[in-house]
């Protein structure tokens, strides 16, 4: 039990944190045809931040399932390398299920609290951790969703940028701090840029195909990156063995 309540009391701070992202997302959720319950339950289920806000867009443009699944799949990928690592610091007799529930609310604030624990971070303790940041999420998400009803129309529209502001700051900070992450978020945007407004190949981003763009300059963008970076290596193999590529 007491690893539990100094779980709930780490995760307060991500708690308060949370609320005025999602009472965002759950204005734009209800300005986009989604009753207040159908936008809390989506905060509820899926603690995926910017993965919640490209879904509803996706949907709100009527593209195919196969596309809202993909998409998202490509934005919370990282949740997967989060995974992998808090793995190596949980019990390795910890029960799947329980590996299962853990797995379920691993977001970047929570994984980045858990990753500093200097012991093995044990179930009670991770359960008090997303206890409150699931709260905090649902909680933010259904107060925007009754509030859209209060707010008038421009306020609401005022709103609407939230959503730019969210991607920004998950690809800004990284970017800084790496030369190979600016890059391919450049090479990712311009890519996106050409999907939106160059006649022939614009296509992909009308009728609902913005998603697929997402997609493709994402991998594009992420694959030149890693490519320039193994030129280099070569480079280097080769003068090092004194063959000038």
């Amino acid at each position: 039990m007491n690893e539990f309540i100094r779980g709930i009391k780490k995760g307060f701070p991500i708690c308060l944190g949370y609320i005025p992202v999602s009472f965002t997302f759950g204005l734009i959720a209800v300005k986009m045809g989604f009753n207040p319950l159908e936008a809390t339950i989506i905060s509820l289920t899926n603690m995926a931040s910017a993965g919640q806000f490209a879904g509803i867009r996706l949907i709100e443009g009527g593209a195919p399932y196969i596309e809202l699944v993909i998409t998202t799949f490509v934005i919370n990928l990282r949740y997967m390398l989060m995974s992998l690592s808090l793995s190596q610091k949980v019990n390795p007799e910890m029960p799947f299920y329980k590996r299962a529930v853990m797995a379920f609310c691993i977001t970047d604030e929570v994984f980045a609290l858990a990753s500093m624990e200097k012991e093995d971070v044990s179930f009670p303790f991770f359960g008090g951790l997303m206890a409150t940041p699931i709260f905090g999420w649902t909680l933010g998400t259904f107060l925007g969703a009754v509030a859209s009803s209060l707010l008038s129309p421009m306020l609401q529209g005022c709103f609407g940028i939230a959503l730019y502001c969210m991607f920004i700051a998950i690809i800004i900070p990284p970017a800084r701090k790496g030369r190979k992450v600016a890059i391919a978020v450049i090479v990712s945007a311009l890519l996106s840029c050409l999907f939106k407004y160059v006649p022939g190949i614009n296509v992909l981003s009308k009728n609902g195909g913005g998603g697929w763009a997402i997609i493709i300059s994402a991998i594009l963008g992420a694959a030149i990156c890693a490519s320039i970076k193994e030129v280099k290596r070569f480079r280097k193999r080769t003068q090092k063995g004194g063959v000038n590529v």
